[in-house]
Order: structure tokens, then C-alpha cells, then sequence
């Protein structure tokens, strides 16, 4: 949906950190792979540098970083599988949901 431009994605460094790290040293991918993903993101989403430091999610400080991202781009929802972030449902008008439940509101587009 984002390659095909149907959703805005935003990204900070901070993610782009992150997502690095787990590909790496979770996922065991190569250093090339990690740069092609790398790539790709960035190619696709808006890249914003969040001015604001929040503290809103307790049990994973580091998930503070996707919500500064979301509030500097003015996202409307933080889409993601991360059980610390969903447990919030929203943070101010920014809804929290997982992929599937995001899907099954997206309209539907003629292709």
C-alpha cells in the first residue's frame, strides 16, 4: 500500500535504528540485505525528525520514538504488532492498531 502510494508511512532515524538492529541481530540478515530494506523505506516513506521527547509508554521506552515520529508527521494511526504500543489503543487522536485491523478499515480502491 505504501510502495503504490495508497498510505503515507513516516520513519525517524530512531526507527530506522531500530529496524536495522532487529534485522541484524534478530532476523540474522546480512548487512546488504539490511541495506536494500534500508533503502526501500526510505524510498517510500516521509522522513520526519521529532522535535517532541515523550514518555508515554512505560513498559518499552524505545516505543516512545515511533510515537514522537507519529505526532511530528500528524500521522492518524501507528499501525504495528508491538503488544506494548497496541495496549495504549491511542495516543491522543493517533489510533493504535495492528495490521489486520487496519486492512479491514482501509477502503477499497478500483484497481
Amino acid at each position: 500500500m505504501a510502495i503504490a502510494g495508497e498510505v503515507d508511512v513516516a520513519i525517524s532515524d530512531a526507527i530506522l535504528e531500530e529496524i536495522e538492529r532487529v534485522l541484524g541481530t534478530k532476523f540474522k540478515w546480512e548487512p546488504d540485505e539490511i541495506r536494500e530494506a534500508e533503502a526501500l523505506i526510505r524510498g517510500v516513506a516521509k522522513h520526519v525528525d521529532p522535535k517532541l521527547r515523550l514518555d508515554v509508554v512505560p513498559d518499552d521506552p524505545d516505543d516512545n520514538r515511533v510515537v514522537e515520529c507519529a505526532v511530528e508527521a500528524g500521522s492518524e494511526a501507528i499501525i504495528t504488532n508491538d503488544k506494548d504500543l497496541l495496549r495504549m489503543k491511542r495516543y491522543h487522536r493517533i489510533k493504535i492498531m495492528r495490521v489486520g485491523e487496519f486492512l479491514r478499515q482501509a477502503p477499497v480502491r478500483d484497481g
